[in-house]
């Protein structure tokens, strides 16, 4: 691959956004509408298509196309044709302005934004302006940005994104219009790279692109950047062995064989797999946080069966059944410990030598010795 996925196969309009439906309405029927707010708040985990979104709506903002046919513009989409599309689409649009709040996050910053803001555009109908990580800003920043925020000139669109919405004061927030973005299902992750497999002729197993998914926890970006480090090694092929070499993580069968032996208290099976996956070198961080997800579920759908409608957006098929299989025999009491146990085990891990001794003893705590 020349390039990452998550920038081949960017999408270019609206239509090709993955798992934001109700955003996609919105935009589509204001831009077919004519109707398009001053100023955007995008808000939502990492990856999952922000900033991706900001410049689709830079474009239906300033698509030549659209305001010159209005038929087309009854479409909510950008034409990805015209001089505005096609020079945004390559980074060059010097009316479409890009700040990551992250490094310019000052007050001296924001003021030479409202300079800028006062000159009309170059080339295009509008100046479009997107501020990445946008909670980012100082609050001298944010108070210089109030006024303008709320009545910016008539050429101006205003685009915020942020994966920390709580952290943007309501002074700025209720001056815009607010989209939630929320994570990618596994389902629609695991179709996504499906595709560009396909494309790319890169030979993939299900089971390894539902792995990738799951590490990815929802954010579509993580996931097609494991995915090309993956099919970058040197046989290309996007396996569950080629998974684990890569990120150090273990195969659901060995998640489910952990669960099994701490939800049934098979303390010998699940001391042979904590050694097991120690010695191998898997990540044992993301072992322990797969198995207490693992039997959180189960111990939440043997409380309330009707979870598993949303558990189905969040699992493959075969990991639904198996979790459903365990949660018949769930012990209320003795499972919310366990599953208490393997948290404080996680974060005692992080700062402790030996990792694997937190580990260790929650399993111990957790299991009997075996009958002799």
């Amino acid at each position: 691959m020349s390039a990452s996925s998550y920038r081949t196969y960017r999408p270019k309009d609206l239509t090709e956004l993955v798992g934001q439906e109700h955003i996609i309405t919105v935009l589509r029927n204001e831009a077919a509408a004519d109707r398009i707010a001053h100023a955007y708040l995008l808000y939502g985990p990492r990856g999952t298509g922000k900033t991706t979104t900001a410049r689709i709506l830079a474009k239906i903002v300033t698509c030549e196309k659209r305001a010159k046919d209005a038929a087309f513009a009854k479409k909510g989409e950008p034409c990805n044709e015209c001089q505005a599309c096609l020079t945004i689409d390559a980074g060059q649009a010097l009316d479409v302005v890009e700040i990551d709040a992250a490094s310019n996050r000052g007050i001296d910053e924001i003021r030479n934004l409202k300079e800028n803001i006062q000159t009309l555009p170059s080339s295009f109908s509008h100046k479009v302006f997107i501020i990445d990580e946008a909670h980012m800003l100082t609050p001298q920043a944010f108070n210089a940005l109030l006024k303008t925020l709320e009545e910016p000139p008539a050429h101006v669109v205003f685009i915020l994104a942020t994966t920390e919405f709580e952290k943007v004061p309501a002074t700025i927030s209720s001056r815009t219009q607010r989209l939630h973005f929320h994570k990618l299902t596994l389902q629609e992750i695991v179709a996504k790279l499906e595709h560009i497999g396909k494309i790319e002729n890169a030979l993939s197993e299900r089971e390894a692109l539902e792995m990738i998914a799951r590490l990815a926890d929802g954010g579509l970006r993580d996931a097609e950047s494991l995915f090309d480090q993956i099919a970058s090694l040197k046989d290309g092929q996007v396996t569950v062995k080629n998974v684990e070499r890569v990120v150090g993580a273990v195969d659901f069968n060995r998640i489910v064989d952990m669960s099994a032996a701490l939800i049934t208290g098979d303390r010998t099976r699940a001391l042979d797999i904590l050694y097991q996956v120690h010695g191998q070198g898997h990540n044992l961080f993301q072992f322990n946080k797969d198995v207490t997800e693992y039997v959180r579920r189960a111990l939440s759908l043997s409380l309330n069966p009707s979870l598993e409608q949303w558990f189905a957006k969040e699992l493959a098929q075969t990991e639904l059944e198996s979790i459903k299989k365990h949660a018949a025999r769930i012990n209320e009491k003795k499972h919310v410990k366990l599953v208490q146990d393997l948290i404080t085990a996680y974060m005692q891990m992080r700062y402790n030598p030996f990792p694997i001794v937190p580990f260790e003893v929650a399993i111990i705590e957790n299991t009997a010795e075996a009958k002799k």
